[in-house]
């Protein structure tokens, strides 16, 4: 007994260096986006930046402040909520293999996103209108899905993967209606949206994502002990006095807050929300409390080295950042099919 716990206080005390160790790359990982792209910026312009502007030519002070940060903290911050979402509704399904575009959200958020660039209306509101529709599409997408499964109560989650396998399809067939009857130069928008982009981060746009992640990162934190016993199964959660529709419901409205928000200013980016959080196990095991903050940082470097390739790799081109995450999330979306099953608590 005794030598049974000292093996599990290790491997958390492991688990925690690890995941100090993610948090102390983290500013690493900004700090470098931060300064690379087409306008390279060195350590010593970094630093004078905050300590003594002045010195500092006044175009690179406007592409950091202006252009480059908003958009690697946005980027950081779509990345973590994907992650956080990916991590939770993974832990509800039981399956590694979940995905937050399970549940539709991301595909509402895109036939919103799409039906602005259709009738021309991504300008209106001082653009703000577009990321909007694309939010209110995704959580319209939720609301459906739970008035068909009865408020997430009904049938457990082997109904709610089938109502959203359902939802993904008939919102795919919209979306490819819209596609479809595009003109050429609304095509071309649309297409660029749906593969995911921070181009267009704005300061704004980093505070109101930052508060949508707050919220959604605590809801997902108070549910973090009920997502390790759900691991057992639902009739056993429920013995141990978990409150398995209530966790359900808060599970779901988290994600969709996240992920609608993260679609909303950045377009439909996949495999991060599968990724992080199966990466954040890897490392730091199965106990929520330990996943989420691991998934967190994860997700949020790894989109933030996608959006630095998306503007490098092919300069003064943009690639949009979600082929770069394809590429990085299919191979190991395969190796984790080809790989034994190690989920557990």
């Amino acid at each position: 007994m005794n030598a049974a716990r000292e093996n599990d206080s290790r491997r958390r005390g492991r688990a925690h260096g690890r995941l100090w160790l993610l948090a102390s790359l983290f500013p690493l990982v900004l700090l470098a986006a931060s300064a690379l792209g087409a306008v390279n910026i060195g350590l010593a312009d970094l630093w004078n930046l905050v300590a003594a502007p002045a010195q500092v030519p006044e175009i690179v002070r406007a592409v950091f402040w202006e252009i480059r940060l908003p958009r690697v903290l946005l980027a950081a911050l779509v990345g973590a909520a994907l992650a956080l979402a990916g991590a939770g509704v993974q832990g509800l399904f039981r399956n590694p293999l979940a995905d937050p575009a399970l549940i539709g959200v991301s595909a509402g958020a895109a036939l919103g996103a799409v039906v602005c660039f259709f009738f021309g209306w991504e300008g209106l509101l001082g653009g703000w209108l577009l990321p909007l529709a694309a939010f209110v599409g995704g959580w319209l997408a939720v609301l459906v899905l739970g008035i068909f499964n009865t408020g997430f109560a009904a049938g457990g989650t082997a109904k709610l993967i089938l109502a959203g396998v359902a939802l993904n399809a008939m919102l795919g067939s919209a979306l490819g209606f819209f596609l479809f009857s595009a003109s050429d130069d609304a095509l071309r928008s649309m297409t660029f949206w749906t593969l995911g982009s921070c181009a267009s981060a704005q300061w704004p746009q980093v505070v109101v994502l930052l508060i949508f992640l707050a919220i959604g990162g605590m809801l997902l934190w108070r549910n973090a002990r009920s997502l390790d016993a759900l691991q057992f199964g639902e009739e056993q959660a429920a013995h141990l006095g978990v409150s398995v529709v209530r966790v359900r419901r808060e599970i779901i409205v988290a994600a969709a807050l996240l992920v609608g928000a993260a679609t909303a200013f950045a377009g439909t980016i996949g495999f991060i929300g599968l990724v992080a959080p199966h990466m954040a196990r890897l490392l730091l095991g199965g106990l929520h409390r330990l996943v989420l903050p691991g998934a967190l940082l994860l997700g949020a470097m790894l989109l933030v080295l996608a959006d630095l390739g998306a503007r490098t790799l092919a300069a003064p081109a943009e690639l949009a950042v979600g082929i770069l995450t394809a590429v990085i999330g299919g191979p190991f979306f395969l190796w984790l099919l080809r790989r034994p099953s190690s989920w557990s608590a």
